[in-house]
């Protein structure tokens, strides 16, 4: 609930025209201050008069004025600055180190607000504001996503600039890493990721005229030659050539096979076809980002990803089966997967760090120009009449339902504040 309060004093959603402390003095607000999310007073700099006098410094909200002791803040001096303590209910006098007493307002949030904020927080579907989304004007939503899908961009260019300071600023290793992660398409994405930094690009690079040896690097490296299979040749042709190479590198121990997932995947997504895809786009020498930089359409970024497998392959899914017509390239959706998860956050983030809005423009345009992926949470979307029109759209709708509604934070949707600001001034 303190929450919910610090939200009701953030953006004022009370009526502020009679306000007194709870010793009867007049309060007038005239800066709620700015919220802290880290440790300390929960409002910095605020401003407030009392009976005409000006105080400048902190604000803190509990529920009970006695938690203020309960916390600890009475022997804090960090809490020395606070000039106002807001409670809902006043069963305390509180004071500060010295033994000043602090004054206190008490703060009790409108009964219809505190009724829609349990109803869209407590126990609620994921998706608990449906109902109520008729009322709220498109072009308000339609803003809301906009800003979603640049925030969804930035959170996946932190991944990739904690890879550019780790690989010392070589955007070839950070596009192979973050390539590889995507290749897991999600359920193996963690598996793929910490192949690819357990096997350095400079390694691979150095047998990159032999599609075999790469596929001996991915396969081992992953853990999916541990054991015997006599009777597939290849299997242990592999596994020989493996040894070798883990030998002449000094690699570390492969992944454990229990590190890859296998329920539920379509035969085409096992990790053995993907990796073997991965070899391709490795196979000649890597150097896929400076590609995908000089790539001004889709069409020509597409054209990158189209890899056919052959040979052994071309036939299997995995070890031993043999299956007849097995799907030997990536297909169009798959790819367009891979332009939304890998392309757009690489160029994105590049065109942060060199200061160049081209390719942050770009990545935008990849979003907008390819069509909206088809998932449960977008379904789930559509069910309440927001539906995406592109990828743009999905990957916002993709991060409201991850970082918003299911951690239920609708204090921060702009969608939910919009809905509680209206019970704020219900009667």
């Amino acid at each position: 609930m303190e929450k919910l309060m610090q939200y009701v004093w953030q953006h004022l959603l009370f009526d502020m025209s009679q306000l007194t402390t709870t010793d009867g003095r007049h309060l007038q607000i005239i800066d709620a201050g700015r919220l802290n999310t880290d440790a300390g007073p929960d409002f910095f700099n605020a401003k407030i008069r009392i009976d005409g006098c000006l105080w400048v410094g902190n604000i803190e909200i509990h529920r009970l004025a006695s938690d203020w002791m309960r916390h600890g803040h009475h022997t804090d001096e960090a809490y020395d600055s606070v000039i106002l303590h807001v409670v809902e209910q006043d069963d305390a006098r509180v004071c500060r180190t010295n033994g000043e007493v602090i004054p206190q307002f008490v703060l009790r949030p409108a009964p219809t607000l505190r009724y829609d904020y349990e109803r869209l927080t407590d126990n609620a579907p994921a998706l608990p504001c449906g109902e109520q989304l008729s009322g709220i004007d498109s072009f308000f939503i339609t803003d809301w996503l906009s800003s979603l899908s640049f925030e969804r961009l930035q959170s996946k260019s932190k991944r990739i600039a904690m890879w550019h300071d780790l690989y010392r600023g070589n955007w070839e290793e950070v596009c192979y890493v973050t390539l590889s992660r995507n290749m897991g398409f999600g359920i193996n994405g963690d598996a793929f990721e910490r192949l690819a930094r357990s096997l350095p690009l400079a390694f691979l690079r150095k047998h990159a005229d032999s599609l075999f040896q790469i596929e001996a690097f991915l396969l081992g490296q992953a853990g999916l030659l541990e054991g015997e299979r006599p009777q597939d040749q290849y299997y242990t042709q592999l596994a020989g050539e493996y040894a070798f190479l883990q030998n002449k590198f000094g690699l570390m121990a492969p992944l454990s096979l229990s590190t890859w997932k296998f329920s539920r995947l379509r035969p085409q997504n096992f990790p053995h076809r993907r990796l073997a895809m991965l070899a391709h786009y490795i196979y000649g020498g890597f150097s896929l980002f400076a590609r995908l930089c000089d790539a001004t359409t889709i069409d020509e970024l597409r054209k990158l990803f189209q890899v056919q497998l052959s040979g052994y392959w071309a036939t299997h899914y995995t070890f031993d089966a043999v299956t007849p017509g097995a799907t030997t390239v990536l297909g169009m959706s798959a790819i367009d997967i891979i332009l939304i998860n890998t392309v757009a956050p690489l160029l994105y983030s590049y065109g942060i760090y060199v200061g160049n809005d081209l390719y942050v423009d770009r990545a935008q345009m990849i979003w907008e120009s390819l069509r909206p992926e088809q998932n449960s949470i977008i379904r789930r979307f559509a069910a309440i009449g927001i539906e995406a029109r592109n990828a743009f759209e999905s990957q916002a709708l993709i991060q409201l339902y991850n970082e918003y509604c299911m951690t239920k934070k609708c204090l921060y949707c702009r969608i939910g504040h919009k809905l509680l600001a209206k019970a704020a001034i219900r009667k």
